[in-house]
């Protein structure tokens, strides 16, 4: 049974950080490229960031660069988010992504709420 589930988010102020996860069961991990995306309220669900397989290629949206990153420990069958300097529209259910090219497979965790506010 594949299983993507997210933790660590919550409520920050401006200017904080916070660090998502994401653990993954189920499927062969270490052969996934795995994705942050989220969704603000009333938006589309936007991506992050990609880190590939093995964790040495790593792409980021335009807004994000800079202040997040995305890892991943293919020993813990993890991959992280760590978000810095967050501010008010960084608001968002965050959601990992375990995606596979060629099998043409693609997995969701069920999301982690992130709330920037003062």
């Amino acid at each position: 049974q594949v299983q993507l589930v997210e933790s660590g988010g919550g409520l920050v102020q401006p200017g904080g950080s916070l660090r998502l996860s994401c653990a993954a069961s189920g499927f062969t991990f270490s052969s996934y490229a795995m994705s942050w995306y989220r969704q603000a309220p009333g938006k589309e669900r936007e991506l992050v960031a990609t880190i590939s397989s093995a964790g040495g290629i790593t792409n980021y949206a335009d807004s994000m660069k800079g202040r997040f990153t995305i890892s991943r420990d293919n020993a813990k069958n993890t991959v992280y988010l760590q978000m810095n300097s967050l501010k008010p529209e960084d608001t968002a259910v965050y959601y990992c992504k375990a995606a596979h090219a060629l099998l043409g497979r693609a997995y969701w965790g069920q999301g982690t709420q992130v709330t920037v506010s003062s």
